[in-house]
This record gives C-alpha cells, sequence and structure tokens, in this order.
C-alpha cells in the first residue's frame, strides 16, 4: 500500500513542480514585456504597463501559493498508516477513493481512480480525523470510511 501512496505523493511533487515552473517562465515573460515597453514607450504611456504589473502580482501570487503546496507534501511521509484521516492518508469509502495532500483532483493509477484533495477542500473538511466505519454527507451523498491507510 506504501508503493500506492508514494506514487500518489510522486504524482502531486510533478504536479506542483510543473505549476511552480509555468508561474516563473510567466513571471520572467512578463517582466520581459514591462522592460520592453519602458523602452519603447517615450510619450508616457504605461496603460498596457498597469495590466502587465497585475499579472505579475496575480503569478507571483500564485507561485507563492506553489510553494506553500510544495512545503506541504514534503511533510507527508508515504510509509505512514493512518487510523485517523489525516494529511497523507488514503481513504477508501463506498463511493471514491481520496488522497489527502494538496488539491489537484482526479489521478488515475492502476485501473483505479483517486481523488487526490487537500484537508481545507470541503470534503476534505468533512473526511479529516474521522476513522474507518465513519460516514459523512457531501453533495446529497453519503461516504462511509472502509478503509484508512
Amino acid at each position: 500500500m506504501s508503493a500506492l501512496k508514494s506514487q500518489l505523493l510522486e504524482v502531486c511533487f510533478s504536479y506542483v513542480n510543473k505549476r511552480i515552473a509555468n508561474y516563473k517562465d510567466e513571471i520572467e515573460t512578463i517582466k520581459d514585456a514591462i522592460d520592453n515597453n519602458d523602452k519603447s514607450d517615450d510619450d508616457g504611456d504605461d496603460s498596457g504597463n498597469g495590466k502587465l504589473f497585475n499579472d505579475l502580482e496575480k503569478n507571483a501570487q500564485y507561485l507563492s501559493d506553489a510553494h506553500r503546496m510544495l512545503d506541504t507534501l514534503k511533510g507527508i511521509n508515504p510509509n505512514t498508516t493512518h487510523t485517523h484521516v489525516v494529511l497523507g492518508s488514503l481513504v477508501k469509502t463506498n463511493v471514491s477513493n481520496f488522497y489527502l495532500a494538496v488539491s489537484i483532483g482526479k489521478v488515475d493509477i492502476a485501473n483505479n481512480s483517486y481523488f487526490v484533495i487537500s484537508k481545507s477542500s470541503p470534503i476534505g473538511e468533512l473526511l479529516y480525523n474521522k476513522t474507518s466505519g465513519d460516514s459523512i454527507t457531501f453533495n446529497q451523498s453519503t461516504y462511509k470510511i472502509l478503509d484508512i491507510k
């Protein structure tokens, strides 16, 4: 089972690292555009730069969020077994399988689907600290926890 958790964690790391690289690239592109606008605008018209600075700020925030996601992942040990749902838990329910890490959505591994969610997501908050046998209701569906790894 820890092999599966390791695979899921690796998918999470790959996803977050790709996001970090993309945001860094986007920030560099925006900075270059701002520099080029500054050189070509002799008449003082900086309306183009206003949007670029706004985009730069947004991407810097996204990058910061992605770094926080990376820090969260670094705190997960895939070899730990859990009796309660916590960060790093693989939760099997009668409806779906969940992996509590960061929000990346549905991941397919070995012909099974896993919803990789954060503990601060709506369903993550409901599952958190529950034990095997507990049930939660989310979107008019009842999820009975069958197993926690």
